[in-house]
């Protein structure tokens, strides 16, 4: 019996996360390796679809770039864990000024960032103290596509609710300009 030669397999290079097609609703998501997050303490897994998403800022400095938003995350994992003793960052998804959004907890495990909602609610925060001043075009282009991403992959309910965190909690987050903008997008109920 004759055999044909061996070949090696070709080499497939790994490359960087990129956005999915146009159309898919989803917006460049940084993975948790990609920004350097450390392992969670424990997870509580997210019953989805969710009915509520809600928004928030971290209400400190913004960053317009990968590497200074990557940053920006790990300090804001570093207060949650160590200061606030959490099991991991509290958010689901934080969005920054450069455009990317940055998994947190991601789409299946439960945050800690709207008391008595976490369970029934995804929680997304803008980098950046939005009380005076709007967050730029691509970080609210961002948020609006991964509220649209959600729905898509069933992670949150089609007939989902948008609130601030002002709405849930006594709280003057996600900030008087970013409530202001956030309370025009489709599905906004106080």
């Amino acid at each position: 019996i004759a055999m044909a030669p061996l070949r090696a397999p070709a080499l497939v290079p790994i490359l960087p996360f990129s956005p999915p097609p146009h159309g898919t609703g989803c917006p460049r998501i940084i993975s948790r390796s990609q920004w350097g997050a450390r392992a969670p303490k424990s997870r509580v897994p997210l019953k989805t679809p969710v009915p509520f998403v809600i928004i928030h800022h971290t209400a400190g400095n913004p960053c317009t770039s990968q590497a200074s938003c990557s940053r920006q995350v790990k300090g804001i994992q570093n207060y949650h864990m160590n200061t606030r003793r959490w099991s991991d960052i509290g958010y689901n998804f934080l969005i920054g000024e450069d455009g990317n959004v940055y998994e947190g907890r991601g789409w299946s495990t439960m945050g800690a960032h709207a008391k008595n909602w976490n369970s029934k609610s995804l929680g997304f925060s803008f980098l950046g103290s939005f009380t005076s001043r709007v967050p730029n075009n691509a970080a609210l282009n961002a948020g609006k596509s991964l509220i649209q991403c959600a729905v898509s992959k069933g992670f949150l309910s089609r007939s989902y609710t948008l609130k601030g965190h002002r709405n849930v909690n006594p709280t003057s987050c996600p900030g008087n300009a970013l409530y202001g903008v956030i309370s025009k997008w489709p599905r906004f109920k106080a």
